[in-house]
């Protein structure tokens, strides 16, 4: 006997691969499924293998994990088990978690009058989409995005009515992240010393240099001006490091770049608690690491045209700059580093952080929109 399922979510990647759009999604299931008398849910994930490590197993939810050896058989095999369930349970709604998924998902939806949601991040819907995408996101029952600016951007590009997107914005942990002394063993493994440390989180691949740290890395010879002893550390791995690397020899500020490479999720949090500042003059459609940083009471800088503005809170919470702009990072940076801005108080920016962007924020947020 079927047993019936009140809601499909739809999924390209969320265990096996790393990434703010994999963190956040966590998050939005952890607050789907700790509602009260949440329904069986059936949890369908494109790129994830049954081998990944699963924090959300649950008796309510049964995970169809499609890895295949190829992209288009692994879209086959998504497409059969989706029209089975969709066919056998006649779920109330289906969560399509990207738009890489949405013209699948309006094609078998719309025949049996199953309504679904949309959800959206940042950049993957920012300029106009193939026609068949654009159709997904305008027919819709719902659309929800991660922040104001992702929210203006998507309706621009896809002429799509502002009114119909919701926002549900990412969040963080505050009982993982949170304020501590600077742990000792960080500071001798990159021989940080009595140094003012700056720091990014971000992958460093060619094609996300919008990440801002080629920026920050031009802005550390004025910062050395005021701070000799300033690091700057990178936290994160990709194919642009040996630019990167070569710039900051160029610039004469080699001494001053620390390259940690990949830092895994747990070890996270003591990076955090090393800095002074957590500096990335990005265009992000939100920027979880900027709650992370902010949880932990460490003043952040952000670019000031994208998601950011959110967490920042129009700049009430943090610096707000031109996003390529080194003289502008720079300036910010010595501000910050002074210590004399209120912003810079990391017990109230961890306390505003939390009260706008902690996991029951997100929870009372999404129990909102489902009602």
């Amino acid at each position: 006997m079927t047993h019936s399922s009140n809601t499909v979510f739809a999924f390209l990647t969320v265990f096996s691969q790393e990434g703010g759009i994999q963190s956040y999604v966590k998050d939005v299931l952890k607050a789907y499924l700790s509602l009260p008398n949440s329904p069986q849910t059936e949890i369908f994930l494109l790129r994830d293998d049954a081998n990944c490590t699963n924090p959300l197993v649950r008796d309510s939810v049964r995970f169809h994990y499609l890895k295949t050896s190829s992209a288009w058989q692994g879209r086959l095999k998504m497409a059969g088990s989706l029209l089975k369930i969709l066919l056998l349970n006649r779920p109330s709604q289906v969560y399509c978690g990207h738009i890489k998924l949405a013209s699948l998902i309006r094609f078998l939806c719309q025949p049996l009058g199953i309504p679904y949601t949309v959800l959206t991040y940042g950049k993957e819907v920012w300029k106009p989409l193939p026609t068949l995408e654009r159709k997904s996101l305008q027919q819709a029952s719902a659309i929800w995005t991660i922040s104001r600016y992702s929210r203006d951007q998507l309706c621009q590009a896809n002429d799509i009515d502002p009114k119909r997107v919701e926002i549900l914005p990412c969040v963080v942990n505050g009982e993982h992240f949170t304020p501590q002394a600077k742990p000792t063993a960080l500071i001798q493994k990159y021989g940080l010393g009595d140094a003012k440390v700056l720091m990014t989180v971000a992958r460093l691949w060619s094609g996300d240099i919008y990440k801002g740290v080629d920026v920050t890395i031009r802005a550390l010879p004025k910062i050395t001006q005021v701070y000799p002893n300033v690091k700057y550390l990178v936290i994160g791995r990709g194919d642009d490091q040996p630019r990167l690397a070569k710039l900051a020899e160029d610039l004469g500020v080699k001494e001053q770049v620390i390259f940690a490479g990949f830092v895994p999720d747990e070890a996270l949090v003591d990076h955090y608690r090393v800095a002074d500042a957590y500096i990335m003059p990005s265009q992000e459609g939100f920027g979880i690491v900027y709650l992370e940083a902010m949880a932990c009471g460490i003043p952040v800088l952000s670019g000031d045209d994208d998601g950011s503005a959110d967490p920042l809170q129009d700049g009430r919470r943090g610096w707000r700059v031109p996003h390529r702009d080194p003289e502008a990072v720079a300036q910010a940076c010595l501000e910050i580093l002074a210590g004399d801005d209120p912003r810079c108080n990391g017990q109230w920016l961890r306390e505003q952080t939390l009260i706008s962007f902690g996991q029951k924020a997100l929870t009372e947020k999404l129990k909102a929109l489902l009602a």
